[in-house]
């Protein structure tokens, strides 16, 4: 049975359990991250060096970084989830490269700036969350006529990005509509896959 270290309100973690309920694959999670006051011990940093969430176990196999643990699941039991040649892959591999490069940094930019008031935000706040508008409109064109992100399946493209997306377009900011990417969110929404993982859903005993 896989084990998963990460609290659940981590958009990290809810990749990966999305990835793990979407396979049927039997795992246990156990509540890590910061306010547990877990991740700094010498334990943890030995499993992860970098002190975050997720860290996933496999036997005897211990991976970090989310993106990665998806890769390592759609290799080892669903390869379904990603392309049948290096060409596919590289469809699918893109857009968790996007999330990272070009979405992480006005994404955690607006999620701890949405919470502030407006005379309490940094100076640059304004700035990220226009860049993050920027990218997301790249997205929205890509997903024009569009069910999924690539291959015209479910991928680890999808499974990556959507805990993210989702919270990108719940946060109280100003931007413009993305409606083909609002639609492609309230697709993945739908699953139950996502919804355990986001928590809105319980996981089956």
């Amino acid at each position: 049975m896989y084990k998963l270290l990460g609290r659940q309100t981590s958009g990290n973690v809810q990749k990966v359990i999305f990835m793990l309920e979407e396979t049927g694959a039997a795992y246990e999670r156990e509540d890590y991250g910061r306010q547990f006051e877990n991740t700094q011990t010498p334990e943890y940093k030995a499993l992860n060096p970098a002190s975050k969430v997720p860290t996933f176990i496999d036997g005897d196999v211990v991976i970090w970084e989310s993106n990665t643990i998806l890769r390592y699941l759609a290799a080892t039991g669903a390869p379904q989830l990603t392309g049948a040649t290096p060409a596919e892959t590289t469809l699918v591999e893109r857009w968790m490269d996007f999330l990272l490069a070009a979405i992480n940094p006005g994404y955690m930019a607006a999620f701890k700036g949405s919470k502030l008031a407006p005379e309490e935000r940094p100076a640059e706040f304004d700035a990220q969350v226009k860049d993050l508008a920027a990218q997301c409109a790249i997205i929205d064109g890509h997903l024009k006529g569009k069910s999924f992100f690539a291959l015209d399946k479910l991928t680890i493209a999808d499974i990556a990005c959507a805990p993210i997306l989702k919270r990108c377009m719940d946060f109280k900011i100003d931007r413009p509509a993305f409606p083909e990417l609002e639609r492609w969110v309230a697709s993945m929404a739908e699953r139950p896959a996502f919804q355990v993982a986001t928590g809105t859903a319980a996981k089956a005993a």
